[in-house]
């Protein structure tokens, strides 16, 4: 989709999307798929950042409020690890455009799998 991921630190990651017209549904705004998938991408690479060599995971439960359209523009998603347990972890996102307007928030629930 071409993501862009910035660093981050553990239990952290900034991703962002370059939108245009190749995003857009009918009604010629940014599809809400596109930005969901942002937001996952987000808080998995954010989650993933907090699991140990033996560790991996899944998401359970996902989440996304629409605030605002978006036309085009770079869309940038930040997430966090609000919560890490032994199995389960939860994770939360604000996705902002260029001009720092909220467009979109995100949670998510995963489980550690250890192999």
């Amino acid at each position: 989709m071409g993501f862009e991921v910035d660093a981050g630190g553990i239990g952290e990651a900034r991703v962002s999307l370059n939108c245009g017209s190749h995003l857009h549904n009918p009604m010629q705004r940014v599809h809400g798929g596109a930005i969901a998938a942002l937001a996952d991408a987000a808080m998995g690479i954010a989650f993933g950042r907090t699991l140990l060599d033996n560790e991996d995971f899944s998401t359970i439960e996902m989440k996304v409020n629409y605030l605002r359209p978006v036309k085009d523009g770079v869309i940038t998603a930040e997430a966090s690890v609000l919560e890490r347990g032994l199995r389960i972890g939860f994770v939360e996102c604000t996705i902002r455009n260029a001009k720092g307007k909220r467009v979109a928030t995100g949670t998510c629930t995963c489980t550690v799998i250890s192999n």
